[in-house]
This record gives C-alpha cells, structure tokens and sequence, in this order.
C-alpha cells in the first residue's frame, strides 16, 4: 500500500501519480491558475497532502487566519505581554523510554541500510496562559500562521522561495545552545551534525533538479542565532538556487507537489523514510511539517511548518525533533527534541557568520 506523503506518489510527470490525492490535484489546479491570472493567495498542504488549503487574500478572514511571510501579514503588531519570565508553557514530553523506543526502531533502520537520515518528532503537552493567537501576536520569526482552534505556527525554516525566475531553498540542520563553551565551533565542527547537514544539503539539490536547471549551493552551513524565552540557540543553514524555466509562473502548484514533503523533516531516502517514520512515531503529523506559502502575484515565498503548537480540544501540543544518523545519540537527540520547544518572543533571527 502507497502510503501519504511517500514522494514515489509525486515524480517527474504528476498525472495519474496524484490520484489518490484528489485535494491536492485541485490545489494543484488551483495554484496553477492563479499564477496565470497573478492572483495573489495564501496556501497550505499538510504532511500527508490530504487536507491541502489555498485562499486567495479576499478569502481570508483575520479573525480565523492569521499569516506573516517575512513581513507580509494581517496580524496585527502587539506588544510584549509580559516582562521576564516569560508565562509561555510548562513542558510534558514522552518519556525517556518511549522516545529511546523509537529512536531504536530508527537505528536498526539506518543499520538495515533502509534509511540514512531521518526526523523523528513528537508531540509535547504544554500548558499556556497564552491562546494560540497570543502565541502567534508574540512570537518573533520569519514565518508565522495561525488557525483559529488548530495551530499556531512560527518557523524559522523558509521551504522554497521563487523570484525573479529563480528557486531558491534554505535546508536547516544543526542545533546548538548558544550558551555552549565554544558554540560555534563545536556546531561546526559536529561530525553528526556535519553529517546530517550534508545529506539534507544533498537530497534538496536533487529535489530542486527535478524543478530547475543549474541547481547549485550559494551557501554552505552559515550560522544564525535565534533569541527565545529560554536561552539563545545556534543553528546552520544552507542557501541553493537553480533557474526556472520562463513559464514557471503558469505550474507553481507542480512544482510545489514535486518538492514534497520537505526533505528536512522526513529524510533521505524519502520513499522509505517516510515509512520508516510512520512506524517509529505512530501517529500522523497533519498540518505539522507540511508546508505554508504565499504569491503576491509575481514570487512565492514559503516554510516548513515547524515550532508546530496544535490544538486538540482543550490541550495544546507542541511538536518537535531532529534528524536521526548513524551517529546520533539517544540522549542528546532526547535533549533536542525538548530543547526546540520555546517561543522566540520579542527576538529576530540574527544571521552570524559564513564558514
């Protein structure tokens, strides 16, 4: 059985292979003609590809949706809520146990050759005094979103950016406190981390050669800083770019659903990564890890949809973790699921330096 979100479903020619997403056939459809027409929409696809949503901006009522895409947005600025410290949430994750569980399936995995590379996460139960649109008005990042008694969202990982006849995308990988003897260097230097960073920077190359020509890296593993309620912490990044044919305007929605789901949070290979991770998380991941987007009329500009709080009645859950090698540790892979829950109130994302 082809499960959701396993890219054999998505290959060079869509066709009959997106039959059994018919949602996102009509995204797809959808995305392709508002680019022949410049209209300008806001979208998002879920992990699975089965709940895919896109409105145009007359379509979107603030009062339910609100977007920010580095600066254009309908939420309104707000004002700092509060003074340290900061009432964000109060931590429940998994046990120990449970994620070493999975983390094993993984490894024995990655021993069997079935997968190199691949983002185990799960949720964490929090307790908030702030409402996901609180959450959202106070969060400081590139990319935020927020569903009305779904999720709220504030990523700091753009997906895919297309401009000026260009594609460019910014895998992320490698997580370090800032407040670690040396961080910079020990991130840099990480052969985990290195390795990991690596392997994403090679699988998004391919992913974008299905879309553009002369796809290459610009930048290879830059820092950048992101000041949160907790502690500052360091992550690596890398920019690549490839050249999109003249049209590319009139097949926005084929070339998203060619790129999906994201590399950096399923894995390498995707094919069976993707199965591999069903199992070990036993749980879908929803709109978590899909992907947001917006089209002005003329450049797309898009995320991953990670730092992931979702509604479950009157629970919030907020989802996390990180890339799995053959070199990873179960401790420290515990420590970073648990560490990328923060909000990054009040602070940006400061860029630091180009190795």
């Amino acid at each position: 059985m082809t499960l959701p979100g396993i890219d054999v479903t998505i290959e060079n020619k869509l066709g009959s292979k997106m039959q059994g997403y018919p949602k996102m056939q009509r995204l797809i459809k959808q995305m392709n003609a508002y680019g022949v027409a410049s209209t300008p929409f806001v979208f998002l696809v879920d992990y699975e590809m089965q709940a895919p949503k896109i409105w145009t901006l007359d379509e979107i009522d603030s009062a339910e949706i609100g977007y920010d895409f580095n600066g254009v947005t309908n939420i309104a600025p707000s004002k700092p809520l509060c003074k340290t410290p900061f009432p964000f949430l109060d931590k429940f994750p998994i046990s120990y146990s449970a994620y070493q569980l999975a983390f094993n399936q993984v490894q024995a995995a990655i021993k069997a050759g079935d997968t190199y590379l691949a983002n185990l996460t799960f949720p964490t139960r929090i307790l908030s005094q702030l409402d996901l649109k609180e959450i959202v008005a106070s969060a400081k990042a590139p990319y935020r979103f927020w569903w009305k008694d779904h999720f709220a969202l504030f990523s700091p990982e753009s997906f895919v950016k297309i401009q000026s006849g260009k594609i460019r995308a910014y895998p992320m990988k490698g997580t370090l406190s800032a407040a670690t003897p040396n961080a910079r260097q020990v991130l840099l230097n990480d052969e985990k981390e290195k390795a990991e960073h690596a392997t994403i920077t090679d699988l998004i190359r391919n992913d974008l050669s299905r879309v553009a020509k002369r796809v290459r890296v610009q930048r290879y593993r830059y820092i950048e800083e992101i000041e949160t309620n907790e502690e500052n912490l360091l992550q690596t990044s890398t920019e690549i770019v490839g050249e999109l044919p003249s049209d590319h305007k009139n097949k926005l929605g084929d070339i998203i659903a060619k790129l999906l789901p994201a590399g950096s949070i399923s894995g390498a290979p995707k094919r069976s990564t993707v199965e591999i991770l069903r199992k070990a998380e036993g749980r879908t991941r929803g709109y978590y890890t899909g992907i947001i987007g917006y089209f002005d009329g003329e450049n797309l500009d898009s995320a991953v949809a990670i730092r992931f709080i979702e509604q479950q009645g009157d629970q919030l859950y907020y989802r996390s973790g990180g890339g799995i090698t053959a070199f990873s540790q179960v401790s420290l892979e515990y420590e970073e699921m648990i560490q990328k829950i923060y909000l990054p109130t009040w602070a940006k994302i400061k860029p630091l330096s180009i190795p």
